[in-house]
């Protein structure tokens, strides 16, 4: 296996994972099947297997369903694959009932002892080879301005500036006890990032992680000469997405690929964006977790960012870090309205920032009158 197995596993569970891996990989056959859930036995496991199309065929529109509406099998899938993939024998079984799919039998040679880093090693495992729906999670966008227009050399080395940022703004984050479990996947001229975690924190975590993202790739251009390092603008939204492994040779990868409403979101959003420009989504509030909507999130993440005084940019630390929505004449926050090639709306807000160092004081984003 190629991902990590936690410390407590037993040989025993780790040699079973093994065999059951097998198993899973002849029957995914390069993606042409996908692993919905499974079911413990300590004789083996059950696991569900449908083909790659059946989801799409399975969560079609009901004909008396608005298309702004999910279907009832769209909903059941999407309760289905979100969160933990291991049911019991009697949810497993209604299951297999209602997809009218006959489940898939793997028995290893040892017997599987029932502890919980089994379970654990086993769900991660199977959710490699199947579908995830996540109902909510933060998610940046980063696109490079003008990338076309570089040379081949010139876009590579923007890349790997802005992946280079990435990786610096999360070492600083550790720096003062902020971890932030990225995951990410290029467009071509940027960069989608998510947090690991789905947690409110981890979604604070992630803003702060943009801003350095973007402080670290200002002072990066001002040191810069030619066009090596790139002008970035840069989205943030929690949103809806699926996540999937793609094939790499005969393997999924350990690395996974979102898509969903949030990615749609952003790059409706950037598609309006100017360069060095900061955007966040308008997301609703939700009672689960207690969720802020974008207003309430902004203002509650401002009140926790002092742990990230005292972090160095370009060898100085932050002595003072504020950001805030755009306000209009009136005091409040201006929500954007961006139409889309397919005349559909999407709205957002533009975030200014303000970092002053032990040197310089330093703007991130664009005042609104700029994006006038």
């Amino acid at each position: 296996m190629s991902e990590s197995l936690p410390e407590s596993l037993s040989l025993a569970g780790r040699q079973n994972l093994k065999v059951i891996e097998e198993t899973l990989r002849k029957q995914w056959r390069l993606g042409q099947n996908i692993a919905l859930c499974w079911s413990f036995n300590r004789r083996g496991i059950l696991v569900l297997f449908v083909p790659h199309y059946f989801l799409g065929n399975y969560c079609a529109l009901d004909g008396s369903t608005g298309h702004d509406k999910l279907s009832d099998n769209e909903i059941f899938i999407r309760q289905l694959i979100s969160g933990t993939r291991e049911y019991s024998r009697e949810e497993f079984f209604a299951v297999a009932d209602r997809l009218g799919v006959a489940p898939t039998f793997i028995r290893p040679d040892n017997a599987i002892q029932d502890e919980p880093a089994f379970h654990v090693a086993l769900d991660h495992l199977v959710q490699r080879y199947g579908l995830s729906f996540v109902g909510r999670r933060a998610v940046l966008l980063f696109d490079i301005a003008g990338f076309s227009l570089y040379t081949p050399f010139e876009q590579a080395s923007q890349l790997n500036s802005l992946s280079y940022s990435m990786n610096s703004a999360y070492n600083k984050l550790q720096s003062v006890g902020i971890d932030v479990p990225f995951r990410r996947t290029t467009t071509g001229d940027g960069y989608y990032v998510w947090h690991k975690d789905q947690s409110e924190q981890a979604s604070r975590d992630l803003l702060y992680f943009l801003l350095l993202i973007v402080a670290d790739n200002a002072a990066a251009r001002a040191a810069a000469q030619g066009n090596t390092v790139p002008r970035i603008r840069a989205a943030y939204h929690i949103g809806a997405h699926y996540e999937l492994y793609q094939a790499e040779g005969v393997n999924p990868t350990v690395f996974s690929y979102i898509v969903g409403d949030a990615t749609i979101e952003l790059a409706r959003m950037l598609d309006r964006a100017k360069p060095e420009q900061i955007l966040i989504g308008e997301f609703p509030a939700s009672d689960q977790g207690g969720a802020l909507g974008t207003q309430a999130f902004i203002t509650e993440s401002l009140n926790g960012c002092h742990n990230l005084l005292g972090i160095k940019l370009a060898g100085q630390e932050i002595q003072h870090l504020n950001f805030a929505l755009s306000r209009d004449a009136q005091g409040h926050a201006q929500r954007l309205t961006i139409q889309d090639k397919h005349g559909l709306q999407h709205y957002a807000y533009n975030l200014e920032c303000s970092l002053a160092t032990t040197v310089h004081n330093q703007l991130l984003g664009l005042p609104m009158t700029t994006n006038s």
